[in-house]
């Protein structure tokens, strides 16, 4: 999932963000709430986590002018507040789960891995390595967080890859979608494929002998 965290404790918010990139997780860090109010306006995610006590904005207010941008992501707030009434607030706002602090680490993974058997979370980013992902509603591949310039072929084959990590791709399939059925050889499209994992910063594209192509799942 592509996360945005909003954590003003240096240490926690470079500790929840390692651990859940460990996990696969695309961290977006932050400690400002204004600062994560304009990412969030400019940007799209799967999941917020938010604290409430943090600078220029604190994580409720931050919550409430986001649903009012119709954006409806969910959220979970993690704080040391135990107050009633921040607690209701949260809710109220409708965000998803609660968290004191302190808390475990694989407590908040298992949160996360909650929200996503709910389906909850639309997967806006596959991540599809450690440092590339594929954003498929824009239908466009990143890395390290920075759009990629493809031709047009090569952003056909990566969206096909990309949604259907773990399956081979075989050459049928890359004439259909790719080439729109023309008639052309298995040797034509293992040289577009090769110009592209040329292109790339790491070998995510596995070639399956005798079979097609595979991105796997990080």
């Amino acid at each position: 999932m592509k996360i945005l965290l909003l954590e003003d404790e240096v240490m926690l918010n470079e500790s929840i963000a390692e651990y859940l990139e460990e996990n696969g997780h695309k961290i977006d860090s932050f400690f400002d709430g204004m600062e994560a109010y304009n990412a969030m306006r400019d940007s799209s995610y799967d999941l917020f986590i938010l604290d409430i006590n943090v600078p220029n904005m604190d994580g409720l207010t931050l919550l409430e002018k986001i649903h009012a941008l119709k954006i409806h992501t969910p959220t979970i707030y993690i704080s040391a507040l135990v107050d009633i009434e921040d607690i209701s607030r949260a809710y109220n706002l409708g965000c998803y789960d609660y968290l004191k602090k302190p808390f475990h680490l694989k407590e908040l993974s298992l949160r996360l891995d909650r929200i996503i058997l709910s389906h909850e979370v639309p997967r806006v980013h596959l991540r599809l390595s450690k440092n590339y992902s594929y954003d498929q509603e824009h239908s466009t591949l990143f890395f390290n967080s920075l759009p990629q310039t493809l031709t047009k072929r090569q952003s056909q084959i990566m969206d096909l890859l990309a949604r259907n990590r773990s399956r081979v791709v075989d050459f049928e399939q890359f004439r259909i979608y790719v080439w729109d059925e023309q008639i052309v050889d298995n040797a034509t499209i293992r040289a577009e494929i090769n110009r592209l994992k040329k292109f790339l910063q790491e070998d995510i594209i596995q070639n399956i002998r005798g079979m097609g192509y595979m991105i796997e799942k990080p």
